[in-house]
Order: C-alpha cells, then sequence, then structure tokens
C-alpha cells in the first residue's frame, strides 16, 4: 500500500530509465498494480528500484506475477 506518497509517478521514471513499457494504477484496495515488458536484466533492475520506492514510500512486498509477453505497450503508462 505505496499510495499517496507519488509511487505511480516514480513508478513512471523508473520505467524510463530502463527502457521497460507497461502500465501502472492505484487499486481500490490501497495496493499499486504494475504490468511491465523489458529484456530479462532490465526488468531485474526496474523490480529492485520498485522495492525502495520513492523517498517518504514504505515498500515492503512486491507480489509477482510472470503473465506472457504481449508487445502492445510501447511506453510506460499511468493508468486511471
Amino acid at each position: 500500500m505505496v499510495q499517496g506518497v507519488g509511487y505511480r509517478f516514480f513508478t513512471l521514471r523508473v520505467a524510463a530509465r530502463h527502457q521497460v513499457c507497461g502500465t501502472v494504477r492505484n487499486l481500490p484496495d490501497g495496493r499499486v498494480e504494475v504490468v511491465a515488458e523489458g529484456d530479462r536484466e532490465a526488468i531485474s533492475e526496474f523490480k529492485n528500484e520498485l522495492l525502495t520506492g520513492p523517498i517518504d514510500a514504505t515498500v515492503t512486498d512486491i507480489d509477482e506475477t510472470d503473465i506472457p509477453v504481449t508487445n502492445r505497450y510501447r511506453e510506460f503508462r499511468i493508468d486511471h
């Protein structure tokens, strides 16, 4: 639960740095959902930074699910 601390905008900047495509959005229960595509090393570095989070965040856990790569994402964006 990292809403209210700029986590989506942080994720957007981190995705750009690692050339990862996908989306980030707040969920109604207070969690944040990230869908990301990129090469294996970029995704690994992306996840490591997401675990740290922005300065006002405390990230305690990331639930991860592998899904098939769709190549439908051409950029990284915040979904509302």
